[in-house]
């Protein structure tokens, strides 16, 4: 298994309050270890024109699954914020890191 660093970038449609942008911090916290820790890598990161990037390892036996899981995690993670997928589409997730023991 190799970790990998994604980062699954999106977009708010509308305003995010600060207590919705906590649940999806709280809830992605797990997937922010060492890895992107180490490297100094905020978890998520909020633009001023609504755009975002969540950054957040997953653990996968090759890339493309890696990058499924991680957008997986996030639309979860979206939903149990209270933020409908509608108003926060994602873009395509992206390898930014990988830890392997290989």
């Amino acid at each position: 298994m190799t970790t990998f660093v994604i980062t699954v970038p999106g977009t708010f449609i509308s305003d995010i309050t600060d207590s919705a942008c906590s649940v999806l911090e709280g809830k992605l916290a797990s997937q922010h270890t060492d890895v992107s820790e180490s490297e100094g890598l905020n978890l998520l990161t909020l633009n001023e024109d609504g755009t975002f990037s969540v950054r957040l390892e997953v653990d996968a036996p090759d890339r493309y699954e890696a990058e499924l899981d991680a957008t997986r995690l996030v639309s979860a993670a979206l939903k149990e914020a209270g933020i409908a997928e509608a108003d926060a589409p994602l873009g395509p997730p992206a390898v930014t890191g990988i830890d392997s023991d290989l």
